[in-house]
């Protein structure tokens, strides 16, 4: 049993960041997700207790790290200064990028992560709270150029522009997953076309853009 200083040394190291980088650790070289708590904490020689100060479950912590995914991609995308001044489109892009940015470096966690329970992404539970906070900056994109918002808001509304988006994210994400291209040069050229597409269908050229779209999508596959 730790001696209560050597507990108090630890718990000031111990935050979420830390028990979820354990966590993606273990499962990368396990190739499986820990039995229970009690051998997690044990084997990271951590306390149940410094866990459950910040996780319910393992559930909790997988979804915890995808949110930790889509926090890191806002923090970087703030860092540009001229971000605010954008366009919607090029917002699109800059946040597809830098989340697709933040995937690779953690590839082998994502691929295990979505393909753990052999559905892929048909089970997307994982990505609940990700989801919600993707759509929510989606939202706020649209608000944050009003002289832009208003003319496509008369055509759709901003959840469904949201809903579009989110589903175009899973779209590029099944795309990457099985990318074998050099740095996933194909999964760029497939983000910045379809967005373009996305936010060409609020505009004046959607059909020109999906047979582009179409067309590359169509060269994939053979």
């Amino acid at each position: 049993m730790a001696t209560t200083k050597k507990t108090k040394a630890n718990k000031s190291i111990i935050d979420d960041n830390h028990i979820i980088t354990l966590y993606m650790n273990t499962v990368l070289e396990n190739q499986e997700v820990p039995k229970n708590v009690y051998l997690f904490c044990k084997n990271n020689a951590i306390e149940e207790s410094d866990f459950y100060s910040f996780f319910g479950s393992f559930e909790a912590v997988k979804q915890q790290i995808w949110v930790k995914f889509f926090e890191n991609a806002i923090a970087t995308i703030e860092k540009d200064t001229a971000f605010e001044t954008y366009t919607d489109k090029n917002k699109l892009l800059t946040l597809n990028f830098t989340l697709f940015e933040i995937l690779t470096l953690n590839r082998s966690y994502v691929l295990y992560s979505l393909e753990e329970n052999k559905e892929g992404l048909k089970n997307l539970k994982v990505l609940k709270h990700f989801r919600t906070e993707f759509k929510n900056f989606i939202v706020s994109i649209i608000q944050s150029n009003p002289e832009e918002k208003s003319d496509r808001l008369s055509r759709v509304t901003e959840p469904v522009f949201s809903e579009g988006a989110w589903i175009q994210f899973l779209f590029i994400l099944k795309f990457w997953m099985d990318d074998t291209s050099k740095n996933f040069e194909k999964t760029d050229v497939l983000i910045e076309k379809s967005v373009n597409t996305v936010v060409d269908l609020l505009d004046t050229k959607p059909l020109e853009s999906l047979f582009d779209l179409g067309k590359f999508l169509w060269k994939e596959k053979k």
